[in-house]
């Protein structure tokens, strides 16, 4: 009891050395553990990461825009003296995010994916509406209070430690359900904001549809309670009542839309992965730049980054990595690799990998603590295994690491080496000349339903699943002649 009652005043202390302020939002008086200065300086510092690790998007004008409508938001948010910027990043995935600080930034796959300017601005309203309700500051509160009293409940109680990982489990689980409070109070301040500046906020919760089929589409919906956000149906229809609140004194006739000017907004914005940074065909992933290719595991759910190439087992009980080495000799990369990843190597071959010399190196992988200090495992837990193969092409050190359970690894050891000595050499020309694709936006040459219209133009029936999810309607939906609708083309629109 005695360092319980320490702990405790310790954790009374740590809040005392922290003052309370009003949220901008709620107006109600919270626990402040971000100065304003701190959430600026957290921008500062993230920002290039994010660029480094996605690229910023090279169209200018459609950097002017995003920056244009934020900027207008943001005169009517919470915090408009903060200072923001808003830019548009260089990946295929549909995403926007925030960082403390006033950072805003929205994928290239998401932009493509609007199909009216008010479903943008709701969405960019959501973004804003993090830092304004300061959910930074309030998710490392919670994770304050969370830890400490995780902590106090294992020295209170000695049976509790023998659970302790169990118990640090439901504790991420209510982390998570503080996220969820978080993006649902957000969508609440996109609806506010989007109709503050004039725009239909039901076309906000019309996107959480798309959302939806894009995650059905991929097999990656997540039960709600093992999300950070809450489910799209969920969303969909708290957001629709959400607006019509907002809009109930209204005139909704005057709320804006603005399908065609946004459609014409986004026509040649590039779609899809870039294949220049690298490509699956027939399940086999490119690289034309670097001239590598190498086998992908049937039905293995894949997400390429300039950083890496990253494969999992549908079921997470495998997945592999692909990244390039940080050293100049096989040696020091492997020895990197160890210490990056806390390996144990228990053994070491020389290989060849189709004529590239390489190594192939089995480890365990050692669990560490939050300050990066090896722990024991005396949960009874499976260990961690991995294979490693480094591979030596053109002065470049590629590196694969296969990971899996111990009790799973002879499962998937197989496959593992199926890829990591898959890697070869890429000469031909048609995996190399490779364009990417762009999306075009086109007047319907007649009425017709949504499928006929894009096999017209040579979609192949496999796709229009995808192109009817991109345009935010079904298959079936009748398309009157001359209205704007997106197709891909190969090459720049």
């Amino acid at each position: 009891m005695k360092r319980l009652n320490f702990l405790m005043a310790l954790m009374i202390l740590a809040i005392m050395l922290y003052q309370c302020s009003r949220n901008p939002v709620t107006g109600k008086s919270e626990l402040n553990l971000m100065s304003e200065a701190q959430e600026k300086q957290t921008g500062q510092q993230s920002d290039p990461q994010v660029i480094a690790e996605y690229g910023k998007y090279n169209d200018a004008a459609l950097q002017a825009y995003i920056n244009e409508k934020g900027q207008e938001m943001v005169k009517i948010c919470h915090r408009p003296n903060l200072g923001y910027t808003f830019q548009i990043i260089s990946s295929s995935i549909v995403n926007a995010f925030a960082v403390p600080g006033g950072y805003v930034y929205f994928t290239r796959g998401i932009m493509g994916h609007f199909n009216n300017e008010a479903e943008f601005t709701g969405v960019l309203g959501h973004e804003i509406g993090h830092i304004t309700a300061r959910h930074a500051n309030a998710q490392a509160k919670d994770q304050l209070f969370t830890q400490v009293g995780l902590i106090a409940l294992i020295i209170a109680s000695p049976a509790a430690a023998q659970f302790a990982e169990q118990l640090s489990q439901g504790a991420q689980l209510l982390m998570l359900k503080f996220s969820r409070a978080h993006e649902s109070q957000s969508d609440g301040l996109g609806v506010d904001y989007s109709t503050k500046i004039g725009y239909d906020a039901h076309q906000m919760a019309n996107f959480f549809q798309t959302i939806g089929r894009i995650s059905d589409a991929a097999g990656a919906r997540l039960p709600v309670f093992l999300s950070t956000h809450p489910d799209p149906g969920d969303r969909y229809n708290t957001v629709h009542k959400l607006a019509t609140q907002a809009q109930a004194n209204l005139d909704k006739s005057a709320l804006k839309v603005n399908r065609d000017e946004y459609l014409r907004k986004i026509h040649g914005i590039m779609y899809g992965e870039d294949p220049n940074e690298g490509y699956i065909e027939s399940g086999v992933f490119y690289h034309p730049q670097l001239k590598f290719r190498f086998p992908v595991p049937t039905g293995w759910q894949t997400q390429n980054s300039p950083q890496q190439f990253a494969m999992a087992e549908p079921n997470g009980k495998a997945m592999m990595v692909f990244v390039l080495g940080q050293g100049s000799t096989l040696n020091e990369v492997i020895q990197n690799a160890n210490k990056q990843y806390n390996l144990i190597p228990s053994s070491s071959q020389n290989r060849t990998v189709n004529g590239y010399p390489a190594v192939a190196v089995m480890s365990t992988q050692q669990q560490v603590d939050q300050n990066g200090q090896p722990v024991q495992n005396t949960s009874g837990q499976p260990t961690t295994q991995v294979l490693s193969y480094y591979i030596q092409k053109d002065g470049n050190i590629y590196c694969f690491h296969g990971v899996a359970a111990s009790t799973d690894f002879a499962t998937y050891h197989n496959l593992f080496l199926n890829t990591m000595e898959g890697f070869n050499n890429l000469t031909d020309p048609s995996k190399i000349n490779v364009l990417p694709e762009y999306i075009s936006v086109v007047n319907a040459p007649r009425t017709a339903t949504l499928s006929e219209l894009l096999t017209s133009y040579g979609v192949p029936q496999k796709r229009l699943e995808e192109l009817a999810i991109l345009n935010g309607m079904q298959q079936k939906d009748i398309v009157q002649a001359g209205t704007l609708f997106k197709v891909i083309q190969k090459g720049k629109a």
